[in-house]
C-alpha cells in the first residue's frame, strides 16, 4: 500500500487512496488493485493537476450560477474562428447573465454533431484551438463533455482496435451476434451490433447510439487510465463542470439490460474520488435520460454526481401547458425528494436532443405520453423512436425547439405566451438553471436543417450568423428579440435574490388544478418569493386572503419578472392566461 507521506504529495490522505484502491478493486480485481493504485498515484500533478492543491476546494454555488448550452459554432462570423464568434457574442450579452457555458463537443467528430469523437485531446480546428477556449474561460466558466460510452469509428483508436494494435485494440466492445441481447435497453432503433472487417477477421463491434459510434469497453483498466488522463488535461485548461455523456450505458454485461449497471455506478464513484483528490473545483454532471428514479440514482448517496438534469421537467411542462393543466407537474414537485446535500438537479427545458419521454414513465399514463407525440407531430414537430424488447418501437424523444413545441400557427402570442410561463417555472424552481442558446432566442423551429440533414435533431440545431443574429435580437418587436431581452432581464434579477440560492428551501403550494405555484425561501430566512404559474388560456383568480396574510401583510409585492410594485389591497389577484410571477416582499 503507498504511503501517503512517502512523496511530495503529502496532501493526498491514505483515507482517500484507500477509497480509490477500494475502486479498483471492485471494477479489476483485488490483483490488479494495488498496481493501478501506483498508477494513479504517479498521474497526480500531471499537466499542473492535482499538484500543491490543498488550497483549492470546490467553489461554492449561489443563485449566480446558471448556464448556457451552446455549439462551439453557434454563433459564427466570417473571416473569424467560432469559438472566437462566440466569445464575443457572450462577453457583450451574456455577462451577468450566465455564470458557466456549456460548449457541446468541440473536439474532432464525424457525426451526431460531435458526439462521435475522433481526439478527446484536440479542439476541431473548424471551431479554434485551446487559446481559444482559454479566452472564453477568462469571461465564464466553462462546461466539457466527456463522452465515455463511445467514439468515432474514425478515431485513432478504433483504427488500433482494427489492425491489432496496442493500446487501442483493448478498448473498443465486441458483442456477439449468438447470444441474446433482446433485453439490451436502446436508445435507438438501429442495429445493437455493427460488423467490421479486422486484422483476424469480422467482428460484431456493439453500437449503442450509430454504426459511427463504436462502443468502449471498460473491462479493460487501460482506457479507464486513458480517460482519468483526459480528466486532468480537461481540469488544466479551465474545465468546471465534467459532462458525462450517456453514462447510464456505459458498461456492458451479456444477460442484463445493460443500463445503470453496478458497475457503472463504480465508474462514477471512482471518478469522483479521482477528481476530489487533484480538482476538488471540478463538478460533475451526468446525463441519463431515463425515468425519474433512476436518474437520480446517480446521485449515489451524495457520492457520485455533484449534478444531475432534470429530465421530468421538460416534458411535463410541455404536457400540461398544452393541456391547460398544473395537475401533473404538481403532483410531481410536490413529490420530489430533494437531492442529497451538496448535490443539485439541473433544471433546463430544452438541450441540443430532443425533449426526451421516457422521464414521463410512471407520471403519465401511455396514452398521454402517445398523445402528446402526435400533438408535437401536427405542430410541425418530429418523433424519435426507440426498439423496445418485443421488437416494437415507441417515443423516444420529441424533436422541437421549445418554443416551437408550445407554439401556436393561428395564435403567435399564445405560442410565446406559454414559451416563457415555461422558462420562468425552470429558472424559479430549486436547483441550478440551464437554457439552451435556442431558448434564449425563442428559435422556432429549424425544417431546413431537419431536410438537408435527413437528421430530426437537427430541427433545433440552427447555427446564427453574428450579425443577422446581432440585428434580429436588436428588434425587440419580433417574438427573438423580445424573449431574449426578457431572458437576460430576468436571469439578471434571478441572480441578486438569495431566494433562489440552491440550496433555499421549495415548497409546492396548491391553488387549483391551472396554477403551478411554489415558495422559495432564502437559507437566512430573511427573503421569501412567491412564484405563481397559470398553465390555462383563462384567467385566474386567487383570493386574497390566501395570500396576503402569509406573504404580503403590508399588501405590496414586487413583481420581479416584469419589475415594479403590486398592489394587493383591492379584491383577488388575477393572473392572466399563461402570466407568470415572481412577487417578493422585500
Amino acid at each position: 500500500m503507498i504511503s501517503a507521506t512517502s512523496s511530495s504529495h503529502k496532501h493526498v490522505s491514505i483515507a482517500k487512496l484507500k477509497t480509490i484502491r477500494k475502486r479498483f478493486t471492485k471494477l479489476y480485481g483485488v490483483e490488479r488493485a494495488d498496481d493501478l493504485l501506483e498508477r494513479f498515484y504517479r498521474m497526480i500533478g500531471r499537466y499542473g493537476v492535482g499538484k500543491n492543491r490543498t488550497s483549492l476546494s470546490a467553489k461554492p454555488l449561489s443563485q449566480k450560477d446558471s448556464v448556457l448550452i451552446t455549439y462551439a459554432d453557434m454563433v459564427t462570423s466570417q473571416g473569424e474562428n467560432s469559438l472566437h464568434s462566440l466569445k464575443e457574442f457572450c462577453t457583450a450579452n451574456l455577462k451577468g447573465a450566465f455564470s458557466a457555458i456549456h460548449i457541446l463537443p468541440f473536439y474532432p467528430w464525424t457525426s451526431d454533431d460531435g458526439f462521435s469523437v475522433v481526439d478527446y485531446r484536440e479542439v476541431d480546428e473548424r471551431y479554434g484551438n485551446w487559446d481559444d477556449v482559454s479566452r472564453l474561460s477568462e469571461e465564464f466558466e466553462l462546461m466539457f463533455d466527456l463522452v465515455l460510452n463511445h467514439c468515432s469509428s474514425k478515431s485513432p483508436w478504433f483504427k488500433e482496435y482494427i489492425s491489432g494494435v496496442e493500446p487501442g485494440r483493448n478498448y473498443i466492445m465486441e458483442g456477439d451476434e449468438e447470444a441474446d441481447l433482446s433485453s439490451v435497453v436502446r436508445p435507438r432503433a438501429s442495429p445493437l451490433l455493427t460488423p467490421y472487417q479486422t486484422r483476424i477477421g469480422e467482428r460484431q463491434v456493439w453500437t449503442t447510439f450509430s454504426a459511427d459510434q463504436v462502443d468502449l469497453d471498460w473491462t479493460c483498466p487501460d482506457l479507464l487510465f486513458e480517460f482519468l488522463d483526459i480528466i486532468m488535461f480537461y481540469a488544466s485548461l479551465g474545465c468546471r463542470i465534467l459532462r458525462l455523456d450517456a453514462v447510464a450505458f456505459l458498461w456492458k454485461k451479456i444477460g442484463t439490460n445493460c443500463l445503470h449497471l453496478p458497475e457503472t455506478h463504480e465508474v462514477i464513484k471512482l471518478i469522483r474520488n479521482v477528481i476530489d483528490v487533484v480538482a476538488p473545483e471540478v463538478l460533475i454532471l451526468t446525463e441519463t435520460n431515463v425515468p425519474h428514479k433512476e436518474n437520480i440514482s446517480y446521485f449515489g448517496k451524495g457520492d457520485e454526481a455533484h449534478a444531475v438534469y432534470q429530465f421530468s421537467l421538460p416534458p411535463l411542462l410541455l404536457h400540461g401547458l398544452l393541456r391547460g393543466t398544473a395537475e401533473h407537474v404538481s403532483d410531481w414537485a410536490t413529490n420530489l425528494a430533494p437531492p442529497p446535500k451538496g448535490c443539485h438537479f439541473l433544471n433546463f427545458t430544452a438541450s441540443h436532443d430532443g425533449i426526451g419521454v421516457r422521464p414521463l414513465e410512471g407520471i403519465l399514463p401511455t396514452k398521454e405520453i402517445l398523445d402528446l407525440a402526435e400533438e408535437i407531430k401536427s405542430t410541425g414537430g418530429r418523433v424519435s423512436m426507440r426498439k423496445m424488447e418485443d421488437g416494437s418501437e415507441f417515443p423516444y424523444e420529441l424533436n422541437a425547439t421549445f418554443y416551437g413545441a408550445l407554439s401556436n400557427k393561428k395564435n403567435t402570442n399564445l405560442g410565446k405566451k406559454r414559451f416563457l410561463c415555461s422558462q420562468a417555472i425552470a429558472l424559479a424552481m430549486k436547483g441550478i438553471p440551464a437554457v439552451y442558446f435556442h431558448s434564449l432566442c425563442g428559435t422556432p423551429n429549424y425544417d431546413k436543417g431537419v431536410k438537408e440533414s435527413g437528421q430530426n435533431r437537427r430541427i433545433n440545431r440552427r447555427k446564427w450568423d453574428r450579425e443577422e443574429l446581432n440585428d434580429l435580437l436588436k428588434n425587440q418587436e419580433e417574438n427573438s428579440g423580445g424573449i431574449f431581452e426578457w431572458y437576460t432581464r430576468v436571469l439578471r434579477r434571478r441572480a441578486s435574490c438569495p431566494a433562489f440560492h440552491p440550496d433555499a428551501t421549495q415548497e409546492i403550494l396548491d391553488f387549483g388544478k391551472k396554477v403551478f405555484a411554489l415558495e422559495r425561501k432564502s437559507v437566512d430566512g430573511n427573503q421569501t418569493i412567491l412564484c405563481l404559474f397559470n398553465f390555462s388560456s383563462e384567467e385566474v383568480e386567487i383570493k386574497k386572503k390566501e395570500i396576503v396574510l402569509t406573504y404580503f401583510p403590508n399588501e405590496k409585492a414586487r413583481d420581479l419578472i416584469k419589475g415594479g410594485e403590486l398592489i394587493l389591497e383591492e379584491g383577488n389577484l388575477t393572473l392572466r392566461p399563461y402570466q407568470a410571477l415572481w412577487l417578493c416582499m422585500n
